[in-house]
C-alpha cells in the first residue's frame, strides 16, 4: 500500500518524553497484558527490572528500519504505525498497532536488523522489553513461549490478509478491513468499539488518499456500520465491518 509520507521528527526520542522505569510504575502498565499476568513471579520481576515505557508524541519515531532490534515493543495507549519509507519519502504501510498490541518478536528472535520503521500516529504510551529479557523468557517460561507462538501465527495471518485486501478489494472494502484488523482480539485485546482516530490516520493505515477516505467512511456510516465524529469512529456493528467486502475475495 502506498500512501502519503508521515511527518516524523528527526530525533528518535523527543526531548519532551516521559520515561517510566520504576518497577512500581511499570507494574501498573504491564498488569494490563495477559502474557505478563501468566508469568511466574520471578519472570514478572525480571521484566519489571529491565523494561521501560515512554510517552511519545504523534509523529515521533519509535524504531528505525535497518537498526538493531533491541526491544520487543508494546502499545499501552495511542496508535502506532509499521511502515517502510523510501529515499523519496514515500511509504508502504504494513500495519497499525492499537492499545494492547505487541510486535517485533520475529526480528528480536532472529537478532536481525529491523525491517521496517515504527512511528507514532498519535501521542502514545509505548512499552519496551529488552531483547535479552525477551530471550530469557523464551528459554525459561512455557506460558511466554506459548504466547509468542500464537502471536507469530496471528501476525502471519494479519499480513497475508493485508496483502490480499490491497490487491483484491475496492477502496471501501479496504478501508473497512483496515479498521476491522484493529479489532483482532488475539493481537489487539484492548481495542474498544470507539477508536480515537482521525480520517487522515485511517487513510495512512489503509493506503488511501485523504479525499477518498472521507467518501469511504461516509459510505460505511450510511450503512450504519460505524458513526463518525471529530477524530473519532464508533463501530456500531463489528460483525458487518469485518465481513464488509469479503465477497470480493
Amino acid at each position: 500500500m502506498n500512501d502519503a509520507p508521515l511527518t516524523v521528527r528527526a530525533d528518535t526520542r523527543p526531548p519532551q518524553r516521559t520515561v517510566h522505569s520504576e518497577p512500581a510504575s511499570l507494574a501498573r502498565l504491564f498488569e494490563h497484558c495477559a502474557w505478563f499476568r501468566a508469568l511466574a513471579a520471578e519472570h514478572q520481576a525480571m521484566v519489571l527490572a529491565t523494561a521501560h515505557a515512554e510517552h511519545l508524541e504523534g509523529g515521533a519515531w519509535i524504531a528505525r528500519r535497518q537498526e538493531p532490534s533491541d526491544y520487543w515493543i508494546g502499545v499501552h495507549s495511542g496508535l502506532i504505525k509499521l511502515a517502510i519509507y523510501n529515499a523519496s519519502g514515500r511509504s508502504c504501510t504494513l500495519s497499525g498497532v492499537p492499545p494492547g498490541g505487541w510486535f517485533g518478536e520475529g526480528s528480536v528472535i532472529k537478532r536481525e536488523l529491523r525491517k521496517y520503521d515504527v512511528a507514532a500516529i498519535q501521542p502514545s504510551l509505548v512499552m519496551f522489553v529488552p531483547s535479552a529479557t525477551f530471550h530469557a523468557l523464551l528459554e525459561s517460561s512455557l506460558p511466554f513461549t506459548g504466547f509468542v507462538i500464537r502471536q507469530l501465527n496471528n501476525r502471519m495471518g494479519e499480513f497475508i490478509a493485508s496483502i490480499q485486501n490491497s490487491r483484491l478489494l475496492d477502496v471501501d472494502a479496504r478501508v473497512a478491513q483496515s479498521l476491522a484488523q484493529l479489532f483482532n482480539p488475539d493481537l489487539y485485546p484492548d481495542t474498544g468499539r470507539t477508536l480515537a482516530i482521525s480520517q487522515e490516520e485511517v487513510g495512512l493505515l489503509a493506503g488511501v488518499s485523504r479525499q477518498r477516505i472521507n467518501q469511504a467512511l461516509q459510505n460505511l456510516e450510511k450503512l450504519q456500520i460505524l458513526r463518525l465524529s471529530y477524530n473519532q469512529i464508533d463501530v456500531l456493528d463489528l460483525e458487518r465491518l469485518s465481513a464488509f467486502g469479503r465477497e470480493q475475495i
